[in-house]
């Protein structure tokens, strides 16, 4: 999708199109402010000169998602609002709204699966789609089809996409990168050499900024340099796996499934901080941020159905250094209370001399509720654990 939650906001506020426009932090008082419309009014009512501009902005919060316009000035996703106000200052900017970009997100999805049914959900913006055997989905190599898929979301939900068609999934992934917005781009297995192999090496996914770093010191900078490196090259100093899958895919080869049915690894919850709290000074304010995370946690877990029994925790300190602890338990929990209990535990094996940023929980090793696994019998230990009291303030916060 195309700037998929920007995009969700111009639909509610379409008199922000064509102005830079990012979208982060948390809901304020201000946003609150310019929807007390007068009785008859509606949202696309609002006078722009009425949104609060990034340049007013004070707090620690990122930028989520940001308009074509406002991606000019060299803002994108994960920036600091408070430097992205430095580079567009008259740039407005509004609160996440998780709720309705999910609303959106199901009904494009759904509009997909009416036409073609093989579909792996990758988020809540994008996804594989597997036309092979889609009647007409192989007009035009494949064109056609993506026309239609464009065009009938749009016609549900107001919202343009961009279609990458390839052989496979790494190059649609790319493919869907060449042409946006709402571009289709079509590659074949003989475009390789003269549409992938010209491109930096970060445009694959996989290859992250520390991979690409390391590249550049051998002097590799696009895919095709990395293809004409030999694997054993690769392997030697990227490792046996990682060394083997980068020459697999700087030649396009990539024999992944589209996967229409996948279990979460993990959940997990997590805030950053409008200031830099201590856990000696801010304890707690701390504590009470943390037991929060852990009960939204626990609600997330047992509204999605799922129980786990791998528990941690995760801290960014104001040198942006980032530090994580867990711990598996006997018996598989949704529990909040045990949540935190567990969390509190990780919390003491970590430094917490230097102030804290950003503050997050996490449940892994998921398991269906009320599945086999789920309600196996637990060992001695958890049957120890179980006879504790479970205490909510078993932690340094």
């Amino acid at each position: 999708m195309d700037a998929f939650y920007a995009s969700v906001e111009l639909l509610r506020y379409p008199q922000l199109k064509g102005l830079p426009v990012v979208i982060g932090g948390g809901r304020r008082s201000v946003d609150e402010a310019i929807r007390n419309l007068p009785e008859g009014g509606t949202l696309a009512d609002i006078p722009v000169d009425s949104f609060p501009r990034l340049k007013d902005y004070t707090g620690r919060g990122v930028i989520t998602t940001a308009t074509y316009p406002a991606r000019q000035f060299g803002i994108g996703s994960a920036m600091g609002l408070m430097k992205a106000a430095k580079l567009c200052p008259q740039a407005l900017i509004l609160p996440v709204d998780f709720d309705e970009y999910r609303r959106f997100s199901r009904a494009f999805k759904k509009v997909i699966l009416d036409i073609a049914p093989l579909m792996e959900d990758r988020g809540v913006d994008e996804v594989y789609i597997d036309f092979t055997d889609v009647p007409g989905g192989q007009r035009e190599g494949g064109r056609v089809l993506a026309r239609l898929i464009q065009k009938s979301i749009f016609d549900a939900t107001g919202l343009t996409c961009s279609i990458g068609v390839a052989p496979n999934k790494l190059i649609a992934k790319m493919a869907s990168e060449f042409n946006k917005p709402n571009g289709i781009s079509v590659v074949y297995e003989d475009d390789l050499e003269t549409r992938i192999w010209p491109l930096p090496c970060r445009k694959v996914n996989g290859i992250g900024p520390k991979a690409d770093e390391k590249l550049k010191r051998f002097g590799i900078e696009t895919v095709g340099q990395l293809a004409a490196r030999d694997r054993d090259w690769l392997v030697a100093n990227f490792g046996k796996a990682t060394g083997a899958w980068m020459h697999e895919v700087s030649w396009g080869r990539d024999n992944r499934p589209v996967v229409t049915e996948s279990e979460p690894v993990s959940m997990s919850r997590e805030t950053t901080f409008d200031r830099d709290l201590h856990a000696v000074r801010d304890r707690a304010a701390l504590g009470a941020i943390f037991t929060d995370l852990c009960e939204r946690l626990a609600g997330d877990l047992q509204r999605k159905g799922y129980v786990g029994k791998t528990i941690g925790i995760k801290l960014r300190y104001d040198d942006f250094k980032i530090a994580t602890r867990d711990q598996t338990i006997d018996r598989f929990t949704d529990d909040g209370k045990t949540i935190r209990q567990i969390g509190g535990q990780c919390l003491k094996r970590v430094p917490l001399e230097r102030p804290l940023r950003l503050l997050g929980v996490r449940v892994g090793a998921l398991a269906k509720a009320g599945s086999s696994e789920a309600l196996a019998p637990a060992g001695a230990g958890a049957q120890r654990a179980a006879a504790e009291p479970v205490s909510t303030t078993a932690s340094l916060f």
